[in-house]
């Protein structure tokens, strides 16, 4: 692949990309002259009207960058059609109370319609638009071939990954590392793409400069080491460059925020989750008679254990052989409980745990001493992940799944530790509604394993 056609290629996406927000934002800019512009109080000059539009622009910019709304190719059709869609509920809802405010009169919420048809024009736009560029994408970059380099740890289970997305990968070929690196590097040359897999950081290194120095394209595995570094801040000490990793977790004036934020969040929850509260205990209760709730030890910041409080959705007796977490086809669990793990409402009353403290809105998994424990015997660092409190959701359970292997899983809890924000938080309770509709999300692990440890 020569340079030119690659900037050709990027030229394409850049103004498909644009495309879709200029026209979306055309849509609005009609709206605003034809229907809301009269309704203002005052009218405004050109500049002003301008801004207006402008603004609805830099929102839906921001929104789609955000949610991975522009991210065609990368991520699967659905998923860029689910971020454009809710991209487009948050920039509208925020530019109707824009209206609201300036306007100065709520009555201006009695018209809403005008702007839920500008809402349902765009949802059909980009509808069409990720479909047609689900094809653009595939005919501009067809998959990559790669090579995989390993050492000792078997990649099979990253090679069934990369095979779920044939539209972006093919493995060409498999090399193992027997200490000669030499030997490899000169494999690299003429190669497509390479993917690092576990590879020690001196062989790691050498390959990675070798791929700079002739162009090939590189991916790689990140070390728990490589996620500390990548969100380290960067101090430029007169010529020399410092990284510096606080390695502290969140500060106070974060910590007190993200309290506040889950009182509030808890609070409201459970005034508007009380109906759907007594209509599943209701249905626990009918099925067999047992507890509504159940309780069970967890982990939460700095290896604190707590009650955790959930919807029963097995048996009475479903750990009469030990702690072991559910498989895809457990028959432990109940006819009611299947329909509380698929939605995720087995869940809901953590939000109870969140308003004592125990737990947090967004946070790592809460996972039993038992089977943290097991984890630790083959990662020691398995501990870092409390550095906060355990969370109803987060970064884990957002980008992972229910089966994700404890490595993996430690690795995107430290990702959300290290580069923590108020507006992370956020970006994960919005993206945790797209994850009670995905099955894998909570189908369990396989019915060989009694941890998330693949064998």
């Amino acid at each position: 692949m020569d340079k030119l056609n690659l900037k050709i290629k990027r030229t394409i996406m850049f103004w498909a990309k644009l495309g879709i927000l200029i026209l979306q934002t055309s849509f609005y800019a009609y709206l605003w002259y034809n229907h809301y512009k009269d309704m203002m109080p005052r009218q405004y000059w050109h500049k002003g009207n301008w801004a207006i539009v402008g603004l609805y622009f830099i929102f839906l910019y921001f929104f789609s960058k955000e949610f991975g709304a522009l991210k065609v190719g990368y991520l699967k059709t659905w998923d860029v059609m689910y971020s454009q869609i809710f991209s487009i509920i948050c920039v509208n809802g925020i530019t109707y109370l824009q209206l609201a405010l300036i306007n100065g009169d709520w009555a201006l919420f009695e018209n809403a319609g005008p702007m839920v048809t500008l809402s349902v024009i765009d949802f059909v736009v980009v509808f069409l638009w990720a479909i047609l560029m689900r094809y653009v994408y595939a005919v501009i970059y067809p998959p990559h071939e790669m090579l995989l380099v390993y050492q000792d740890i078997d990649p099979k289970h990253l090679v069934e990954k990369l095979n779920k997305r044939p539209d972006k990968y093919v493995i060409k070929d498999k090399i193992r590392i027997h200490g000669d690196v030499e030997n490899i590097l000169s494999k690299l040359d003429g190669q497509e793409s390479v993917i690092i897999a576990d590879v020690p950081s001196h062989e790691r290194n050498a390959i990675i400069k070798h791929c700079y120095d002739k162009g090939v394209r590189c991916y790689g595995i990140p070390k728990i080491s490589d996620i500390m570094i990548r969100y380290s801040d960067d101090i430029d000490l007169f010529d020399t460059q410092l990284l510096l990793f606080r390695n502290g977790g969140l500060t106070y004036r974060q910590a007190m925020v993200k309290r506040a934020m889950d009182i509030a969040i808890s609070l409201v929850a459970t005034i508007i989750l009380s109906p759907i509260f007594l209509v599943i205990a209701i249905a626990i209760k009918s099925y067999d008679g047992g507890p509504v709730f159940y309780k069970q030890k967890r982990l939460t910041k700095d290896g604190v254990e707590f009650d955790i409080l959930k919807f029963r959705s097995m048996i009475t007796d479903s750990e009469v052989k030990g702690a072991q977490l559910a498989k895809a086809d457990d028959d432990r669990i109940t006819p009611v409980g299947k329909i509380l793990r698929r939605t995720h409402f087995d869940e809901l009353p953590q939000i109870f745990n969140i308003l004592k403290g125990d737990m947090s809105v967004v946070g790592p998994r809460p996972e039993r001493r038992e089977i943290a424990d097991q984890y630790k015997e083959k990662i020691p660092e398995f501990d870092f992940r409390l550095r906060v409190k355990a969370g109803l959701t987060g970064y884990a359970q957002v980008y992972g799944n229910y089966a994700t292997t404890p490595l993996d899983k430690l690795k995107l809890d430290l990702t959300y530790i290290s580069h923590y924000s108020l507006w992370l938080d956020i970006k994960l309770i919005v993206l945790t509604v797209k994850i009670v509709f995905a099955k894998e999300k909570s189908e369990g692990v396989d019915n060989s394993q009694t941890t998330a440890f693949k064998k």
